[in-house]
């Protein structure tokens, strides 16, 4: 399987995040590009892929819905044994994800012991105008900490909605990004950007890697 990956993830890395796309836009979108560059930016050498369904569409130009979960998962097992084998075993392996690509690394985290943290960039909590069907039934048995940064205005989870289930939500570290929407753009009225709440959530996940998953994996001055 062909990998997006960052100049930094060639160098012998200490600690490497796989990132998976959203359901409706690929791996190398302009959000996956910006997030992908902040977070290299920020000491977090990182990889990317594409599922099945996205590598057809490549291919065809014919739109497709994703492909079903199991085949999700097998799809990022392949990744992560890929990654494996590249960095080797002393390397810490975070994945993560855009929407549904955060959603699908915190499932498979939840079934395999060898990931050391999990990273989501707007998590898909539910699909909007459905608060009734909430997708963190898996959060219990997640093996390793993990981290959601979430705009306050996502409607796949706001933050009051998001905050009235917390206790669904135990050891969850949560970052609001104030203003922000399922692709972390800002109110036009706000004194910020869609780059610049991209950027906040690079920084946020380099200190959770930091503090929540091993502090010496990354330099201070990184």
């Amino acid at each position: 399987m062909e990998l997006i990956k960052t100049k930094s993830y060639e160098k012998g890395p200490d600690v490497v995040m796989i990132l998976a796309h959203g359901a409706g836009a690929p791996a190398d979108s302009a959000f996956m590009n910006a997030l992908a560059d902040e977070l290299d930016a920020n000491g977090v050498p990182n990889v990317r892929f594409e599922f099945p369904y996205m590598q057809k569409r490549r291919e065809d130009g014919r739109k497709r819905p994703p492909d079903r979960q199991p085949r999700l998962l097998e799809c990022f097992a392949d990744v992560v044994n890929q990654v494996r084998r590249d960095v080797g075993n002393d390397c810490l392996l975070v994945v993560g994800g855009k929407s549904m690509g955060g959603r699908m690394a915190s499932l498979f985290a939840s079934e395999r012991a060898d990931i050391d943290g999990v990273v989501g960039f707007g998590y898909p909590f539910h699909a909007p105008g459905k608060p009734d069907k909430w997708r963190t039934g898996h959060f219990g048995s997640l093996r390793c900490p993990m981290l959601i940064v979430q705009g306050t205005r996502d409607p796949f989870g706001r933050q009051d909605e998001v905050e009235a289930r917390a206790s669904e939500l135990a050891g969850v570290h949560l970052h609001w990004s104030d203003g922000g929407n399922h692709d972390f753009q800002p109110l036009a009225r706000q004194n910020s950007s869609q780059q610049a709440l991209i950027a906040e959530a690079a920084q946020q996940a380099r200190a959770f890697i930091r503090e929540s998953v091993k502090p010496q994996a990354l330099s201070a001055n990184a």
